[in-house]
């Protein structure tokens, strides 16, 4: 998008369909229960590197840790703060109307942009691993200890707070509405 000078408008945060738009619950809702997200840094190079992460979302942030390593993702990290970080679900396909090509799928995703800070705090790195844990090992652990996490010292946390957060899903539509119970019309553009 271009403004009344020639300059270029970012879009962060701006949506095309406002019938898709998930609302604040529905985005924290779903970044709480996500499986994988994925980051994407920009390196001192002007190349995009994208990795996928287990995370969590905790206090309005998103967590998320590396091994503690000079590799590409800390590099870039340290050359840039900025970030875009994504998670999706996909849903159930569903055919919307009677050409082949009218097919879609149910959906759910969020995309985050903010900056990126290493955690130094000690006790916050704990946090974000007690809640790591909650989140993917079941209730018992699998009989482990809760909370040993001794080699917390050997990982990079992250978190990244957000500037601008949306968040998009397509419902599966009811039964009835689904072709060929809804009549042979295309829907409206999906």
């Amino acid at each position: 998008m271009i403004d009344t000078q020639g300059d270029l408008v970012p879009r962060r945060g701006q949506l095309r369909r406002a019938d898709k738009i998930m609302s604040a619950e529905e985005l924290g809702a779903f970044l709480g229960t996500a499986v994988c997200g994925r980051t994407a840094t920009v390196g001192a190079d002007g190349y995009p590197y994208v990795v996928p992460n287990l995370f969590v979302w905790r206090c309005g942030q998103v967590y998320l840790h590396t091994a503690d390593h000079a590799g590409h993702f800390l590099a870039n990290v340290r050359c840039a703060d900025r970030v875009c970080f994504e998670a999706d679900e996909p849903g159930e396909v569903f055919p919307y109307g009677r050409l082949e090509c009218d097919t879609s799928i149910s959906y759910r995703s969020v995309i985050v942009f903010g900056r990126i800070r290493i955690i130094g705090d000690e006790r916050e790195k704990l946090a974000f691993f007690a809640d790591f844990m909650r989140k993917y090992a079941p209730a018992d652990s699998y009989g482990r200890e809760r909370g040993s996490f001794p080699r917390h010292g050997a990982t990079i946390v992250y978190a990244i707070t957000p500037e601008v957060v949306t968040g998009k899903h397509g419902v599966l539509p009811s039964l009835a509405a689904r072709w060929p119970n809804a009549g042979s019309q295309p829907s409206a553009d999906r």
